[in-house]
């Protein structure tokens, strides 16, 4: 990964946001500018150097880890650490210093002790999204590291197919997955793996529960695996037993609805005409007001990242963006049905990870 050159793209934007420092404290994006993989670390970041403190327990692994940060050791709370460096530092200019910090992901009680460690020396400031903008366009290995691990998801499918059954439990089949894709090589699942049979199929985010797998209904099949640190996503919906006419036809709106978004995909397209191509679908078929969440996200080294494909998200698809498209719908008390992949964003129109034919399979 090029570290040193994500360092640089920021520092070159913090004059431009108005910020003498950026506190990276989010853990994804310190992992995303310098490498750093464990769970105690901060970033601090100006424009000329970086540097990443962290405690004791990590001194190896920052030594082997950490690109183009100068490493710092501290025997408290890195971000109190940090923060102590700052108050130390000479101020060489006249007025108030600007520190951002990442005020989405940062507690308050975090933000007022940091405060209070500065006093006068640096006003904080919630900063913009630097690295989440940087972080929506990929390049080519995080995009072979994400298509790497949406292949081993897609192959995991057979085992769901053999291991839904009546009567087998939702976290048996969810169990059988996971400990495939261990086996695999993988670091582990991008979420709770979500198997919703028969009602609670039409529970947007059923996660495998202690429910017995009836003999006839739609089974929704969410899951995704993380392969260097970098997540895939994927769902299919199976029936158990012969479908009905009715949810024949539930599903074949689905699957239109996801085609269509899926051909709504090109740079310069905005992230709500995406979300409103499976919506036009959908209300052709009646069934818009059973779709209830957004028609997809950006992935990579978290399973949700900007952009949201949703109404009023005027975020512009960028070459090299990585999205779900996931449409849905779900009629309470009854069923529902969702179809997903991942698609990479190209000039002309999107790369399809993993295609597979999508008929319904009935078990």
């Amino acid at each position: 990964m090029d570290y040193s050159g994500r360092l640089r793209r920021l520092q070159a934007a913090l004059p431009e946001s108005k910020l003498d420092r950026l506190l990276v404290t989010h853990l994804p994006n310190v992992r995303y500018l310098c490498g750093f993989t464990g769970s105690a670390g901060v970033l601090l970041v100006s424009d000329r150097e970086a540097t990443f403190f962290t405690d004791g327990r990590y001194i190896a692994q920052a030594r082997v880890e950490v690109c183009g940060a100068r490493i710092v050791i501290a025997r408290k709370a890195p971000f109190l650490a940090a923060a102590e460096s700052l108050a130390g530092s000479k101020n060489r200019r006249v007025g108030k210093r600007i520190l951002g910090v990442e005020g989405d992901s940062m507690p308050v009680a975090v933000r007022d002790r940091i405060a209070a460690l500065l006093g006068f020396r640096f006003k904080l400031r919630s900063a913009p999204p630097l690295v989440e903008r940087a972080r929506m366009v990929k390049d080519a290995e995080e995009i072979g590291c994400i298509r790497r691990a949406v292949e081993i998801g897609a192959g995991l499918f057979p085992i769901l197919r053999k291991k839904i059954r009546p009567g087998a439990k939702e976290v048996e089949v969810a169990g059988a997955l996971e400990y495939a894709a261990r086996c695999a090589g993988t670091e582990g699942m991008s979420f709770p793996t979500i198997i919703a049979s028969g009602k609670r199929s039409a529970v947007v985010h059923g996660r495998a529960s202690e429910a017995a797998i009836p003999r006839r209904g739609f089974v929704v099949c969410d899951f995704g695996v993380i392969l260097a640190g970098y997540c895939s996503d994927r769902t299919r919906t199976v029936h158990v037993g012969p479908p009905s006419r009715a949810a024949c036809q539930m599903y074949e709106a689905v699957v239109e609805a996801q085609q269509a978004a899926v051909a709504s995909v090109r740079a310069g397209v905005t992230a709500e005409e995406v979300d409103g191509a499976a919506r036009r679908v959908l209300r052709k078929w009646k069934l818009a007001r059973y779709f209830t969440h957004s028609t997809g996200h950006g992935l990579g080294l978290e399973i949700h990242e900007a952009p949201r494909l949703a109404a009023a998200q005027t975020q512009e698809l960028e070459p090299g963006m990585v999205i779900t498209i996931e449409p849905g719908a779900y009629i309470p008390g009854k069923w529902g049905v969702r179809i997903e992949d991942v698609v990479v964003v190209t000039p002309s129109g999107c790369e399809v990870l993993a295609p597979r034919d999508k008929e319904l399979i009935a078990i």
